[in-house]
């Protein structure tokens, strides 16, 4: 393991007064839906409106100051790029973020607002990378990844900590899962305390790289594809060195849903939860209103984001097309 439990625990130290522990909150709905008690994990209430905050600001914390005086770039389909943004500003250094033309115009906004320039290149995560390894080479700044790196793993592990904190006896989590930076810190987590508990990883039918590499056991690439899950979107990279090995030997499930079922957790998060909720962040809710997975006890749904288009999401919720492509 690139990480040991030690590590989140470090990291929630360093995170600690600098981050909202989000809240635990019963579904009513969905514990009744469901049989066994059903918890919805908040983080789509963090600051930034998503979990990636947390390891961008622990791997911020960690660096040295000459690569502070230096600058970070990042690869990003939104989130990860608004919590780098978020960190490097209020750690007062210079940040770049590379993105695809596939990201949502209020994602890149969201980061532009916080300070941080972007560059919008080529039409996947992958070429965004391009531009990433030249700003190294050639303007010596630190890349800090979206998930393959140890101190984002740890810090996305905090959540991991604060569900057991919240519910002890939790016996299943559901999360979001893309390229495996916070699946794997939370699976390490909540499976150093509670070896029995059962990780199911939820991706998107429209390139889902971490469940096709599984598949094929090593990294592979897979076509970046427009979906409503946008954050979920792009390749975990063919020369992954942490989460794809981590969430191999760590996650017990993951499934994957249609673009209806992701819009179908939307519109339960909103009409029954009272909660906006981006489509990464609705696909736990999706796979248990598709009943892809089955819950058999204490279960966790992590909310992992907010940050969707608000014209798509008013949509949605109207009961209008699902897809969040192909409109024009």
């Amino acid at each position: 393991m690139p990480i040991t439990h030690a590590d989140i625990v470090a990291a929630r130290e360093r995170l600690a007064g600098r981050l909202r522990h989000t809240p635990l909150a019963p579904s009513l709905s969905l514990s009744a839906r469901c049989g066994v008690p059903v918890h919805l994990k908040l983080e789509h209430h963090q600051v930034t409106g998503s979990f990636k905050v947390r390891g961008a600001t622990n791997a911020v914390l960690a660096l040295s100051d000459d690569q502070k005086a230096k600058g970070i770039v990042g690869v990003s389909t939104g989130n990860h790029g608004r919590g780098l943004a978020h960190a490097a500003k209020e750690a007062g250094v210079r940040c770049i973020i590379c993105m695809s033309s596939l990201v949502p115009a209020n994602k890149v906004e969201g980061i532009e607002a916080l300070g941080a320039e972007v560059r919008i290149v080529g039409a996947s995560q992958d070429e965004a990378q391009d531009e990433v390894d030249r700003l190294v080479a050639d303007e010596g700044l630190t890349m800090l990844p979206p998930f393959d790196h140890p101190d984002i793993i740890a810090g996305q592990g905090t959540l991991g900590l604060e569900m057991l904190a919240d519910l002890p006896d939790l016996d299943t989590v559901l999360v979001p899962l893309s390229g495996g930076g916070l699946i794997a810190g939370i699976a390490l987590a909540v499976k150093t305390a509670r070896p029995s508990a059962r990780v199911v990883g939820v991706s998107m039918e429209r390139g889902a790289a971490m469940v096709e590499s599984l598949r094929a056991g090593k990294p592979v690439f897979v076509q970046e594809l427009a979906t409503l899950a946008d954050s979920l979107g792009g390749g975990i990279g063919l020369r992954n060195a942490h989460t794809f090995a981590m969430v191999r030997d760590l996650v017990d499930q993951t499934v994957t849903l249609t673009e209806d079922e992701i819009a179908a957790g939307i519109r339960h998060a909103y009409w029954r939860e009272i909660e906006i909720v981006e489509g990464s962040g609705a696909v736990g809710l999706g796979a248990l209103l598709a009943d892809t997975v089955r819950p058999t006890g204490p279960t966790v749904v992590l909310l992992s984001g907010r940050n969707i288009d608000m014209t798509l999401h008013h949509r949605i919720v109207s009961g209008g097309r699902a897809h969040a492509y192909g409109d024009s």
